[in-house]
C-alpha cells in the first residue's frame, strides 16, 4: 500500500503511541483529487465529538476537471470506525498530553483509508535526539556499504 498523502511532520513533532485505520466519508470529486496527490494533512487533527470522529483542518484540493460539481476544499470530514475503537480514542484523548493525528491517506481495495494515531507531543530536546539518532544510523549504513566494496 502506497500513501496517497502523508503527514511527514507528524513523526517529527509527535511520538506515535498507537495507530488505527479508519474509513473516510468523501464527497464527489474528492477521491479523484486524492488520487492526484491533492491533499494536505500538515495542520489536520482528529476530534471525538459525541459518538463520532471527525477529521478537522484537512485540505483536499479542488479537482481540476470538477467544474460546478467540485467539493469544498477545507471542510470537516467524518471518519468511519467501530464504536469500541472510538471509545478507546475518547479515553486516550482525555489523558493529559495525548492527541489524535492523521498520518496518511492510502488506498485499500479501491477505498480511501486514513491512518490515524494516538500521539504525544515531543519537546525540542526529544526532536534533537531523534535527529541525532537518524544521522548516526545513516553514518553506520554508509560505513557498512563502504566496507562491502
Amino acid at each position: 500500500m502506497s500513501d496517497l498523502v502523508s503527514n511527514r511532520r507528524a513523526t517529527h513533532d509527535y511520538a506515535i503511541l498507537e495507530t488505527f485505520e479508519a474509513g473516510i466519508a468523501l464527497q464527489g470529486t474528492e477521491i479523484k483529487s486524492l488520487r492526484n496527490n491533492g491533499g494536505v494533512l500538515q495542520d489536520a487533527y482528529v476530534r471525538v465529538i459525541e459518538d463520532e470522529i471527525w477529521l478537522i483542518g484537512c485540505s483536499i484540493a479542488p479537482y481540476k476537471y470538477g467544474n460546478i460539481y467540485n467539493h469544498e476544499e477545507r471542510r470537516d470530514r467524518k471518519l468511519l470506525m467501530h464504536k469500541r475503537e472510538i471509545a478507546k480514542l475518547r479515553i486516550a484523548t482525555q489523558e493529559k498530553g495525548l492527541t489524535i493525528i492523521p498520518l496518511a491517506f492510502y488506498l485499500k481495495e479501491g477505498r480511501v483509508k486514513v491512518r490515524i494515531a494516538i500521539a504525544k507531543g515531543k519537546k525540542s530536546i526529544d526532536k534533537r535526539q531523534s535527529i541525532k539518532e537518524r544521522e548516526d544510523k545513516r553514518q553506520i549504513d554508509r560505513m557498512m556499504k563502504a566496507q562491502r566494496r
